[in-house]
């Protein structure tokens, strides 16, 4: 019992906000480091290179891989495929101790085609797809290498990097793989740290070999020499990037920017540039086809995407959207009619779906030191081809101690057979032939070793001669090396010669090497009205008394109307002639205004349907006008009480179903005037229910988008009867009445005139008895 201690003697008193930061901070720069962004010199996060290793250790090299790549042990190069649960197991065993769903993702990744632009993993089995459909469960699913990832591992038996104990400390792995291939460009990455992010797009390998062979010829080549070398991202799904040079060039420049990316739609190659060709069908019609959709968007949501368009009617001038594709992608846009123009249509498809996209560009890795920073494209390359120099000036240091070895036994064999038979006669009759040998020809205890270990076959002329002739190889490429390590320009020179090397695996000829994205500038989609949207045919829209509408095709007889079909004790209240890409003001009697699509009224078969179905006017209301919307007209109105004003046609417009308040009518009074005011009008005429006429300027009016007004005409009792617009020079005109159609015009109006908000006087002799102008 001597032994015990309290446990709360060991707890110190320590600030909490000191302790959660130091803990915050450390959890931090272990997420910055060691998970979410990658390492300049590989492009590698740590999984990806745990992966990559323990498969290079599970000789699961590609098959065809070059000699020169792979280790010197023909037993290792082996071209077969291993379960990727048997990967992920190592790698969480040994290298990676997470949960082996991340490791597993990581690793499918590594192997799709449409992910990465050259993959570093070959799977084979069931990898997920463009739709979004994940890959089959591990233990169902194969892999190995791909010539790419063995390309990034050249190097790594050669003493070009240094190896770190695992987190058990039970194996090594190396800090960082040393291959030539760019792979943090040529497959971009992106992740999310703590307080920071990193999104590289992927690019063209032989692009940035040739940028990376041009800093090496001239290192002061400034970013715009770089970027008529490298164009911009070479996405693996292809597309349209349609930023324009300036913008390319300053993302490259800093670091940081985005590139708008397009789908590509079937078409021909027309003087260097993308021509859109729709297909030709039956009939005139005509269907547009996307081959290429932008980067990271999953087919099935980008068709749900434009589906979902379609059902909410938010693209009338689409009908439909059909997924054709195969191996090749081929999603077919058939429009409503052979009428809409397909330039049209693409816009309208840029703007509302992720046929166009955005993929920004932040070059933010870790460099040499482990340290995360921004780099423009120079700065990222002069780092890559500085740590390329000190892999090769390792390679070489490493090269020339196995030379070094090798010499002083070839050394010790030369000796061995200028006394061959002084050698065999100390083997012979010594019972210590080591040190015999050691002390009477001055060899090494590893000479006087291989001289014991050699095969009698080997005790011929020719092998003597093999001897000296590798022997002297060996000296001469001992100067060569020491000329490499002590002269920079051999180090430029020999690695641009292993980068050409490199790029004729990936060159634009080659299937792989070849670019996918191209790079035509065009500007923003643009925003297409509505009106642009629909077809555009001649409707006849009627209105009944009790609130039935209805459009009919063509623009019919409007005399006709009344012998149209209605229900019993119904007719007709309202009937004028429009266009489908119309829109229509309807007017309700407590001064809120409502408006309506004319492509969306019920056809005219029948007797159409309850307008306070489309809007949400109130039952005690009546419908006072219905009219069609003129972009720029306005609109004089008035209330029965007699105050009035001018309002903007496009002030008023309101598509919802609640509409705008425009009138505000005080208790007692309702909506009296709605009248269209003709271009050129000056003048007003009002006349109340006491028959007194008054006219005044128009300019008197105020323009307003919404109120009660201003006073039109004063009144002892009674109140407004009708209000006109008129040109003055003209004269005021009214309807005789009756079924003749004549009219009457006074042009001299001096004893009306007045200011406005005047009685008024008797109106000119004819006038009408029911005090309306017509």
């Amino acid at each position: 019992m001597s032994d015990f201690r309290d446990p709360f003697d060991a707890i110190k008193d320590h600030p909490f906000d000191e302790a959660l930061s130091e803990r915050y901070l450390v959890y931090a720069l272990s997420t910055i480091t060691a998970r979410s962004l990658p390492d300049l010199r590989d492009g590698l996060k740590p999984v990806h290179r745990r992966l990559l290793w323990a498969m290079r250790l599970l000789k699961l090299e590609p098959s065809g891989a070059n000699p020169d790549i792979l280790v010197a042990n023909p037993a290792r190069n082996g071209t077969g495929y291993k379960k990727c649960a048997r990967v992920v197991g190592d790698v969480i065993g040994k290298y990676h101790p997470h949960g082996d769903t991340s490791v597993y993702d990581a690793m499918v990744r590594l192997a799709q085609e449409f992910s990465l632009r050259t993959p570093l993993v070959q799977g084979q089995g069931n990898f997920g797809n463009i739709d979004g459909d994940n890959a089959a469960a591990m233990r169902y699913t194969e892999a190995r290498l791909t010539q790419p990832a063995a390309d990034l591992m050249a190097g790594l038996d050669e003493g070009t990097v240094d190896f770190r104990p695992t987190y058990n400390g039970e194996e090594e792995e190396p800090e960082v793989f040393p291959g030539l291939f760019p792979n943090l460009l040529a497959n971009g990455a992106s992740g999310i740290a703590v307080g920071m992010a990193t999104s590289i797009p992927p690019h063209n390998v032989a692009e940035i070999i040739d940028a990376a062979m041009l800093l090496i010829d001239a290192p002061e080549s400034d970013d715009a020499a770089l970027m008529q070398v490298v164009r911009g991202p070479d996405f693996p799904t292809g597309g349209i990037l349609v930023d324009g040079p300036h913008v390319i060039a300053n993302a490259y420049a800093t670091g940081r920017g985005s590139f708008r990316l397009r789908a590509r739609f079937a078409g021909k190659e027309v003087d260097g540039k993308w021509v859109v060709v729709p297909e030709k069908l039956a009939n005139g019609t005509w269907q547009l086809v996307v081959t290429e959709i932008p980067y990271h968007v999953q087919k099935s949501k980008l068709i749900e995407q434009i589906a979902t368009l379609i059902t909410d009617k938010k693209l009338p001038i689409l009908a439909d959207v059909r997924d054709e594709s195969d191996a090749e992608i081929r999603l077919v846009l058939e429009p409503r009619s052979r009428t809409v123009d397909p330039d049209v249509l693409m816009d309208s498809l840029f703007r509302l779906t992720d046929l166009e996209t955005r993929f920004p560009l932040n070059l933010n890795v870790l460099d040499a030191t482990r340290t995360p920073r921004v780099m423009g494209l120079r700065t990222v390359l002069t780092e890559w081809l500085r740590h390329q120099i000190e892999v090769l000036l390792r390679r070489s240091r490493y090269r020339l101690e196995k030379i070094a070895d090798r010499l002083e036994l070839l050394e010790g064999y030369i000796i061995a057979f200028l006394n061959l038979d002084r050698v065999i006669e100390i083997i012979r009759t010594e019972d210590e032939p080591k040190q015999v040998m050691m002390a009477e020809f001055s060899l090494t205890d590893r000479q006087a070793e291989a001289i014991l270990n050699m095969r009698l076959r080997s005790l011929r002329k020719l092998e003597e001669m093999e001897l000296r002739r590798e022997h002297d190889e060996l000296l001469k490429e001992r100067e060569e090396l020491n000329k490499l390590i002590d002269n920079p320009g051999r180090q430029r020179t020999r690695l641009k010669k292993d980068l050409g090397a490199i790029r004729k695996r990936y060159a634009p000829e080659s299937g792989i090497g070849a670019r996918r994205t191209a790079i035509e500038e065009a500007g923003p989609a643009r925003e297409i009205p509505l009106e642009a949207m629909i077809e555009r045919e001649p409707i006849t829209v009627i209105l009944s008394q009790r609130g039935w509408i209805r459009a009919m095709k063509g623009h019919v007889d409007l005399s006709a109307t009344e012998a149209a079909k209605f229900k019993e004790g119904d007719g007709p209240a309202f009937a004028f002639h429009t266009q489908t890409t119309d829109k229509l003001l309807l007017i309700a009697s407590d001064g809120r205004f409502f408006t309506l699509g004319a492509d969306k009224l019920p056809g005219g078969r029948g007797f159409g349907e309850p307008v306070r179905l489309m809007i949400d006017m109130a039952n005690e209301t009546q419908v006072k006008a219905l009219m069609v919307a003129r972009p720029g007209g306005r609109l004089l109105l008035a209330s029965s009480d007699g105050r009035g004003f001018v309002a903007q046609i496009d002030d008023v417009i309101a598509e919802t179903r609640k509409g705008r308040q425009v009138v505000n009518l005080r208790p007692g009074s309702s909506l009296a005037v709605i009248r269209v005011i003709e271009p050129g009008a000056d003048s007003v005429a009002v006349i109340g229910n006491n028959r007194k006429l008054v006219v005044f300027a128009l300019a008197e009016m105020p323009v307003m988008a919404r109120g009660q007004g201003v006073q039109l005409q004063r009144y002892r009792d009674g109140g407004l009867s009708d209000a006109t617009t008129f040109v003055l020079a003209d004269g005021l005109s009214w309807a005789m009445g009756g079924e003749t159609g004549r009219t009457r015009t006074e042009v001299d109006l001096l004893p009306w005139r007045a200011a406005r908000g005047a009685s008024g006087r008797m109106p000119p002799q004819g006038f009408r008895r029911d005090n309306r102008f017509g």
